[in-house]
C-alpha cells in the first residue's frame, strides 16, 4: 500500500499532537499517585465515558468484527453483544458504589471488604495477576493487530511495527498520565468514528462491489447479513445465542465486561466528579460501545466476502506475510488498502489511535496496580510520591516490552478473546454478589480464580494436542467452566468463615452510608432492563435502515426512544 504526503502528514500530525498533549499535563500528573492515576478524581462524564469507549476500540477490535462477520455472519457478534447486560448491570447498580468508595484501584476492594491477612494476600496477587499476567495477553492482542496492519499498510516488519507503534504510545503514557490518556482518547475516538464511517461508506460503494444493493445481494453475503439466527437451528442458535444471554454475560469475567465493574471501567469511575458523574460516564460508554459502533466494521466485514471470500484469497493477495498471520481478522486492513489518498490517512491514524488508545489505558491502568497494590502495599509502604509515579513508569515500560514479545507468538485475535472467556469464566457472580452477600471472603475469591484457570488451562492445552484427549466445542468448554468454578467458590464460602463484623460494617457505611443496600431497587430494576432494550433496540434499528428494512427500522427506533425517556423521566429515582 502506498501512502501520500497528505496521509504521512495526518499521521505525523496526529503523533505530535499526542505527544504535546503528555508534554503540556506533565507536571499536573506527577505530583502525586492520585493525579497520575486518577486525574485528581475531578473529571466529568462525557470525558470519562468518551475514554471507556475510546478504549475499548482497540486496533483488534475491528478485525475480530470483521472476521466473526466472515466466520458466523453478523449475528455471531452475540458473542459479546450479550455483555450488554453485564454493563447496564454495573451502570444502575455499581457505578454509585464504586466512587463512593473512594479507592485509588479496585483492587484496593479487597481490604476494604475483607479482614485478615488473606485479603491482603488477595490484592497483591490480583495485583500482578491482572495487572501484568492478564494485562499483558490483552495488550499482546492489540499488539497482533497492529502487526498486520503495520504489514499490509506500510509493508513493515513484525519488529519495525511494534517499535513504532510502542514508542509514541509509551512515551505520552509515561509524561501525562490518566489526563494525559483522557484527553488523547477524546481526539483518538473522534478521528476513529469518522475514519471508520467514512472508510465503510467509501468500501461499498467500490467498483469492485457496486454498492449497498448489490453488496446485500451477493451470494457470498446473504446468508451472513440476518442480526439473529435461525431459531430452529440449535448448533447456532446455543453457542451464539442461548448461552451467552443465559450464562455468560452474568458469569464471565472480561476486560471493559467485568460483571459489577472493574478494571480500567472503576479506575474511570473511581476518577469521576462524583457519583452521579460515575453513572452518567458508564451509560453514555453501554450505548456508544454497543449501538453506535460496531456497524461500519460489519460492513467492512460483509464487503471482504465480496473481495476476499476465501482465507487463500488473502494469502494470495499478502504472499509476503506468515502464512501464520492469514486468518479472517486480516480482512479489516486488507480491505482498507483500497482507500484512497487522504481518507487513507485519516483511517489509517484512526486504527492508529485505537491501538495508542487501549495500549494507554492499559498501561496507566496495570501500573496502578503495581504501583498501589503491589509496591506500595508490600514492598516499600514509606515510599514517596514522586518515587511510586516513578515506579509506575517502570512497570509501563516493562509490561509495554513484554506484551510486544508475546504478540509475536499470537495468531488471530479470535484466540485470545475465547481463552480469556474461559479464564474468568465462573467468577462473574461473585464479583456481583460480593457487595451484598456476607459469606463471601478472600478464599471465595482465590477459589474461583485458581479454579476458573486451572480448567481454562485443561481445555487449553487439550485444543492443542496432536490428539486432544477429546472433542468438546467452545461454548460447551465455557458452560462447564461456570459451573465447576461456581460451585466451587460457593462451597467454599460455606466452609470458611465471613470477613468481621466490624469490617462488613465499616464496608456498609462506607458504599452505603445510612442508606437501606436496596433502596430504589425497583427503579434500579427497571432502569436496567428498559436501557437494554433501549441499546438493542438503537443497534438493530441501525442495522434495518442500512439493510433498507425501513419498517423494522422506525420500529426499532421508536422503542429505543421510549425506553430512553423512560430513563430520563425517573434518573433521580435512579442515582
Amino acid at each position: 500500500m502506498i501512502l501520500s504526503t497528505l496521509d504521512w502528514i495526518l499521521i505525523i500530525s496526529f503523533f505530535v499532537i499526542s505527544l504535546l498533549v503528555g508534554v503540556l499535563v506533565y507536571f499536573k500528573s506527577s505530583k502525586n499517585v492520585d493525579s497520575f492515576f486518577l486525574s485528581n478524581r475531578n473529571m466529568p462524564w462525557w470525558l470519562l465515558g468518551v475514554s471507556m469507549v475510546a478504549t475499548t476500540f482497540a486496533a483488534d477490535t475491528p478485525g475480530l468484527v470483521a472476521g466473526i462477520v466472515r466466520t458466523d455472519g453478523v449475528y455471531g457478534n452475540w458473542i459479546w453483544w450479550a455483555f450488554l447486560l453485564t454493563g447496564m448491570l454495573t451502570v444502575f447498580f455499581y457505578a454509585k458504589l464504586w466512587r463512593k468508595s473512594n479507592i485509588t484501584t479496585d483492587l484496593e476492594f479487597y481490604e476494604i471488604r475483607y479482614s485478615g491477612k488473606s485479603a491482603a494476600f488477595l490484592r497483591g496477587f490480583r495485583a500482578i495477576y491482572l495487572g501484568v499476567f492478564f494485562n499483558i495477553i490483552i495488550m499482546a492482542t492489540v499488539c497482533l493487530a497492529a502487526i498486520k496492519i503495520g504489514h499490509v499498510m506500510f509493508g513493515f516488519s513484525e519488529l519495525q511495527t511494534l517499535v513504532i507503534a510502542s514508542i509514541v504510545t509509551v512515551v505520552y503514557s509515561l509524561l501525562g498520565g490518566l489526563k494525559g490518556v483522557l484527553i488523547t482518547d477524546f481526539i483518538q475516538f473522534i478521528i476513529a468514528m469518522v475514519g471508520s464511517i467514512w472508510a465503510s461508506i467509501y468500501i461499498i460503494n467500490l467498483p469492485e462491489i457496486g454498492g449497498l444493493d448489490k453488496l446485500l445481494s451477493n451470494e457470498n453475503v446473504i446468508a451472513k447479513t440476518p442480526i439473529f439466527p435461525d431459531f430452529s437451528n440449535l448448533e447456532v442458535l446455543i453457542p451464539l445465542i442461548i448461552i451467552p444471554i443465559a450464562v455468560q454475560w452474568w458469569s464471565v469475567w472480561y476486560p471493559g465486561a467485568e460483571p459489577g465493574g472493574g478494571g480500567y471501567i472503576a479506575q474511570r469511575m473511581l476518577a469521576a466528579k462524583d457519583e452521579k458523574n460515575a453513572i452518567a460516564a458508564t451509560l453514555f460508554f453501554n450505548i456508544a460501545h454497543y449501538a453506535l459502533r460496531p456497524w461500519p466494521w460489519i460492513m467492512i466485514g460483509l464487503a471482504s466476502l465480496v473481495i476476499y471470500p476465501n482465507l487463500s484469497d488473502l494469502a494470495t493477495a499478502f504472499p509476503e506475510l506468515d502464512q501464520s498471520f492469514i486468518k479472517d481478522d486480516l480482512s479489516y486492513p486488507a480491505m482498507l488498502s483500497f482507500l484512497p489518498s487522504g481518507l487513507l490517512g485519516i483511517v489509517v491514524t484512526s486504527l492508529i489511535a485505537a491501538f495508542m488508545s487501549t495500549i494507554s489505558t492499559h498501561l496507566n491502568w496495570g501500573s496502578s496496580y503495581v504501583v498501589n497494590d503491589f509496591y506500595a502495599r508490600f514492598v516499600d509502604k514509606n515510599a514517596s510520591e514522586k518515587k511510586k509515579v516513578l515506579v509506575g513508569r517502570i512497570s509501563t515500560l516493562v509490561m509495554m516490552f513484554l506484551a510486544c514479545l508475546l504478540s509475536l507468538v499470537l495468531e488471530e485475535a479470535r484466540d485470545a478473546f475465547n481463552l480469556l472467556l474461559q479464564i474468568g469464566a465462573g467468577t462473574g457472580l461473585l464479583f456481583i454478589l460480593r457487595w451484598f452477600w456476607y459469606r463471601i471472603n478472600p478464599f471465595s475469591e482465590i477459589t474461583a480464580m485458581i479454579v476458573s484457570f486451572l480448567v481454562a488451562i485443561f481445555f487449553f492445552v487439550n485444543s492443542k494436542l496432536d490428539q486432544p484427549w477429546f472433542e468438546l466445542a467452545s461454548h460447551w468448554q465455557l458452560v462447564i467452566g461456570v459451573v465447576v468454578t461456581t460451585l466451587s467458590w460457593i462451597v467454599v464460602s460455606f466452609l470458611t468463615q465471613p470477613s468481621s463484623q466490624e469490617k462488613l460494617s465499616a464496608f456498609e457505611k462506607l458504599v452505603f452510608g445510612n442508606e437501606s443496600k436496596f433502596k430504589n431497587i425497583n427503579y434500579k430494576v427497571l432502569a436496567f432492563i428498559t436501557a437494554t432494550i433501549g441499546v438493542y433496540a438503537l443497534l438493530f434499528g441501525t442495522g434495518y435502515f442500512i439493510y433498507q428494512e425501513i419498517t423494522k427500522a422506525i420500529i426499532a427506533i421508536l422503542v429505543a426512544i421510549i425506553a430512553f425517556s423512560v430513563i430520563v423521566i425517573y434518573w433521580k429515582k435512579i442515582v
